[in-house]
C-alpha cells in the first residue's frame, strides 16, 4: 500500500501561493533538487491539478538538454518515469507520457489508487491538496518554508480543518529554508 504525500514550498506565514506569485527563496537549487530527488525516490504517482501539472510538464524534456545540470536531468529522469494524473475539466490533451486526465477528483478511486500500490503518490497543488486533506487521504505532509512573509495568496492547509500531525522530519537549508515532514495521526480530518 502507498501512501499519499503532499508537498509544497510555503512561505513563512503557511501560504503556498503567494497573492503575487512570489514565495521567495531559502535554499540553493542544488542542494533543494538533491534532497527533492532523494526524500521523493519512492513516488511512483503524481496528482495534479491542470495549473500544477502546466508547471511540472516541463521536467518532460528537462533530461535531454545537456545546458542543465546532472541533478536536474537526474530528476527529470525519474520524473518521466513516474504516472502522473491530472484533473481538470479544462485540459483537452497532456503532452507527457505515462499521463492521464481524470475530469473529477474521485476520492474512493484515490484511496483504492493508494491500496494496490507498492509506491508512494503525492499530490501536488494547494487547490487539488485540500480535496484529499478533506476526505482523510493525506499520509503526509512536507512542507519546505521559506524566510518570506508574503501576507496572502492561497495557504498550505485549507481553510476549515483540522488536523493532528507528528512532526518525523525536519531539514534547514544552508539559505535559510526549512523542510518539515509530518505524518497524519490516526483518525481524519474534521470539516
Amino acid at each position: 500500500m502507498g501512501s499519499l504525500l503532499y508537498s509544497m514550498i510555503t512561505s513563512l506565514d503557511g501560504y503556498a501561493e503567494a497573492a503575487d506569485g512570489d514565495l521567495g527563496g531559502g535554499a540553493d537549487d542544488e542542494e533543494l533538487h538533491r534532497f527533492v530527488d532523494e526524500t521523493f525516490r519512492s513516488v511512483g504517482t503524481y496528482l495534479y491539478g491542470r495549473r500544477m501539472y502546466e508547471t511540472m510538464v516541463f521536467w518532460e524534456t528537462a533530461a535531454d538538454d545537456p545546458s542543465h545540470p546532472a541533478y536536474v536531468r537526474e530528476y527529470a529522469r525519474a520524473w518521466q518515469a513516474a504516472e502522473k494524473v491530472v484533473y481538470s475539466t479544462t485540459l483537452p490533451d497532456v503532452s507527457s507520457a505515462n499521463t492521464r486526465i481524470e475530469r473529477r477528483f474521485d476520492a474512493d478511486e484515490v484511496r483504492r489508487l493508494k491500496d494496490r500500490t507498492a509506491h508512494d503518490l503525492t499530490v501536488d497543488g494547494p487547490t487539488l491538496a485540500a480535496q484529499a486533506i478533506r476526505a482523510g487521504l493525506v499520509d503526509e505532509y512536507h512542507l519546505f518554508t521559506t524566510t518570506t512573509v508574503v501576507g496572502g495568496g492561497t495557504r498550505f492547509f485549507p481553510d476549515g480543518v483540522r488536523l493532528d500531525l507528528e512532526r518525523v522530519g525536519q531539514h534547514l537549508f544552508d539559505g535559510g529554508m526549512t523542510y518539515t515532514r509530518y505524518r497524519a495521526r490516526a483518525g481524519r480530518s474534521e470539516d
